[in-house]
């Protein structure tokens, strides 16, 4: 098997992120996730001292399906995490992919000068990695 040829996280991620306010319904959020097919959505910040925050189906099934809690009535900022690890769009995916292990995620913004340019996400990690399938 060939090496991969690890490049930044800049060309791997996704660039399409959607945003969503905290005070969003769990089902607002998740019929926006399935509108756009995304597994993330970022969090808006309620001011420029506040952290991006992220919900995911994950959070969603954890923290709501999995405790019986009604999705209409439970906000998006009750689950979500905040603040975020965030990456720098230069940041070889090899080390992404260390940085996720380490701390237990599975996608991560990729933020420049405070603004979210894409998430990364190990199914893009693993996708790029793999050789050439022809």
């Amino acid at each position: 098997m060939s090496q991969p040829n690890w490049v930044p996280v800049r060309s791997i991620m996704r660039k399409e992120v959607t945003f969503i306010a905290g005070r969003t319904s769990v089902l607002e959020a998740m019929r926006e996730m399935k509108r756009v097919g995304a597994t993330v959505l970022m969090v808006e910040k309620r001011d420029d001292q506040d952290e991006f925050g992220m919900v995911s189906f994950a959070d969603i099934a954890k923290q709501v399906i999995a405790k019986d809690r009604s999705p209409e009535r439970v906000n998006v900022y009750e689950i979500m995490a905040k603040p975020v690890i965030s990456l720098r769009p230069d940041m070889n995916t090899r080390y992404c992919a260390r940085l996720f292990d380490n701390f237990g995620i599975s996608h991560a913004p990729v933020i420049e000068d405070e603004k979210v340019l894409g998430i990364v996400s190990y199914y893009l990690i693993a996708l790029h990695g793999l050789p050439k399938l022809d």
